[in-house]
């Protein structure tokens, strides 16, 4: 993602392969966010975005909040980042938010939503890392599956996204953007706004699309 942007190249409909590639970049953005605190480069990153013609009341609400999350981030520090991420996002036991699908759709960890992931996942050839600490169902890793699939202009993005993302991204992103750190209250509106977004531009191609999805 560029630092300079066309806020029209933020849309995901008819999108060309450049506003393609900029809705990819948004979803490991936002994965990068939740998935780990912002070091001092990644703040001067987001602190340095320009979106060409966002000014005024017709701004679109994901360049909006791409512009708050970059002013949120000229004034943030790493070591508060970091305290705050643990705080909000992992903690001892489990942080303020639980980024996690099965908490958001069961109401427990490592339940049915979990389960119904995997099984589409090894359908679609993912496999989960080694490395890997957190549960498939990470909402970072959710996003991280998005983006490869937005990459590859997938037929099985939309059923993806509405299945295993739309009926509680919003949520979680939701919480995260009332918590009491500003950098992270506005990640988690910049995730509301662009899930939102592509939650209304994918339902219909979702119901168009022959691909067969798990329903948890």
């Amino acid at each position: 993602m560029s630092q300079e942007m066309d806020q029209e190249m933020l849309a995901p409909e008819e999108a060309t392969a450049e506003q393609q590639a900029l809705r990819a970049d948004l979803y490991r953005l936002l994965a990068r966010l939740l998935r780990e605190p912002a070091d001092g480069e990644l703040l001067a990153w987001l602190a340095g975005i320009e979106i060409e013609g966002a000014d005024g009341e017709s701004r679109d609400p994901v360049a909006s909040a791409l512009v708050a999350l970059g002013h949120a981030a000229a004034a943030a520090d790493p070591g508060t980042l970091e305290r705050a991420h643990f705080r909000h996002l992992v903690g001892v036991i489990q942080g303020e938010i639980t980024p996690y699908a099965s908490w958001y759709r069961n109401g427990e960890l490592m339940d049915q939503a979990l389960v119904s992931l995997r099984e589409d996942l090894r359908r679609l050839g993912f496999e989960r890392s080694e490395s890997s600490r957190d549960p498939e169902d990470h909402l970072a890793a959710m996003l991280e599956i998005m983006a490869m699939l937005v990459d590859d202009r997938s037929p099985a993005t939309a059923t993806f996204f509405m299945t295993h993302l739309a009926p509680w991204t919003e949520r979680c992103l939701g919480d995260l953007a009332r918590v009491d750190n500003a950098f992270y209250a506005r990640t988690g509106e910049l995730g509301v706004c662009f899930i939102s977004r592509e939650r209304t531009q994918l339902a219909a191609e979702a119901e168009r699309t022959p691909v067969r999805i798990i329903e948890p």
